[in-house]
């Protein structure tokens, strides 16, 4: 199947039940498929008049307790930014799936990109953690859509799946697991009476449990700053705590978020650091270095926010140089030289007006 049909499959075997969306390239099979499948397992697929509205609807589901997502590109995505941050200010959990296409502006809407990198984490304003996952193969793009919603339920947030045209449109054999075998989440609910109840409460392990409307418990919600019941606030005794939870969800808990593969890395000199389509040049470029002898090992990054700084900093001084390929004018470059804290020396391999980069071009950044 191809990458987007794959999402598509991992969304229903996690739960989805509501998809709001509108038609953009390269990730509009994704509402196709789901426009046909949703209503099949008594789920809803409605197509809004663009995706300010789709990322508003899904988070309005989502509060009403269905497990909700939307799928778009880069011109998509940016529209989207301002509802992302409300749902990160407010810890309703969705899914964002990005299949990145060349930029700015409309640039090359069947063509390759990871121009979005640096918006994924950064597009809203204000200061708020986001989680993002990328895929580089088909496989991933159902194992990290799972992975995506189970992220999203346990911490309140929401969660972008950051693809790219190549994954999306990329045909692989997968293995779909049987019913039943994968692991899949829920939200946690409260189990106080409604009148206690306290939506944004601080809790052990600062997920405090989301109740979905319509259950009897009243409570409200705003992008305003808030207080433990949801109502809006300036009281910096009850803004502080907030943000600090806010954040301290997610750093508290990098070890269970954060993935990254090694592969052939014990005994490298030379490491390549790669995430989503990329990553499938970087492993030849691998290689085809290894039979040249030179020893070069791959660390494929799957979650690309929250950063993976700790393996970046042990890897910067087990090798002597960290070489990073993206389709963009280098964006998570910047955060591995930040994190090699001059440890190593890292390139940039970038590329840019919609083609892949070849696995030569990473091998000549061998030997610049």
């Amino acid at each position: 199947m191809q990458g987007n049909e794959a999402v598509v499959e991992g969304a229903l075997a996690a739960g989805v039940r509501f998809f709001a969306g509108y038609p953009i390239t390269p990730s509009t099979d994704i509402a196709e498929i789901l426009s046909r499948r949703l209503p099949l397992v008594g789920g809803v697929f409605i197509q809004m008049e663009d995706e300010l509205a789709s990322i508003a609807a899904v988070i309005g589901a989502s509060i009403g307790g269905l497990k909700a997502m939307t799928a778009t590109s880069g011109p998509g995505f940016s529209l989207m930014q301002e509802n992302i941050g409300f749902a990160a200010a407010t810890e309703i959990p969705c899914v964002i799936v990005n299949v990145q296409r060349a930029g700015p502006s409309t640039g090359l809407a069947t063509a390759p990109a990871q121009g979005d990198v640096m918006q994924s984490r950064w597009g809203t304003h204000g200061d708020h953690p986001i989680v993002v996952l990328s895929p580089s193969t088909v496989s991933e793009c159902f194992t990290l859509t799972v992975r995506a919603f189970n992220l999203s339920e346990k911490y309140r947030t929401p969660v972008i799946l950051l693809m790219d045209e190549v994954v999306g449109h990329l045909r692989e054999r997968v293995a779909l697991p049987p019913a039943g075998a994968l692991e899949v989440l829920d939200r946690i609910s409260a189990t106080v009476p409604a009148e206690w109840y306290l939506p944004y409460e601080m809790t052990d392990n600062d997920v405090p449990p989301i109740v979905s409307f319509g259950e009897g418990y009243r409570y409200h919600v705003t992008g305003l700053y808030h207080d433990p019941a949801g109502f809006p606030t300036e009281r910096q005794d009850e803004i502080r705590p907030w943000f600090e939870r806010l954040f301290r969800k997610i750093e508290r808990n990098v070890a269970d978020i954060v993935h990254t593969q090694d592969e052939m890395i014990e005994d490298a000199e030379v490491a390549l650091v790669a995430y989503g389509s990329t990553v499938r040049s970087a492993r030849h470029a691998m290689k085809m270095a290894r039979r040249g002898g030179r020893k070069v090992g791959l660390v494929k990054v799957e979650t690309i926010w929250p950063f993976p700084e700790e393996r970046i900093r042990r890897l910067a001084r087990q090798v002597k140089l960290i070489i990073v390929p993206e389709m963009n004018r280098g964006q998570f470059v910047l955060e591995v030289e930040r994190a090699a804290k001059g440890n190593a020396e890292v390139r940039g391999v970038s590329r840019l007006g919609g083609e892949l980069i070849s696995p030569r071009q990473i091998l000549r950044a061998l030997e610049a």
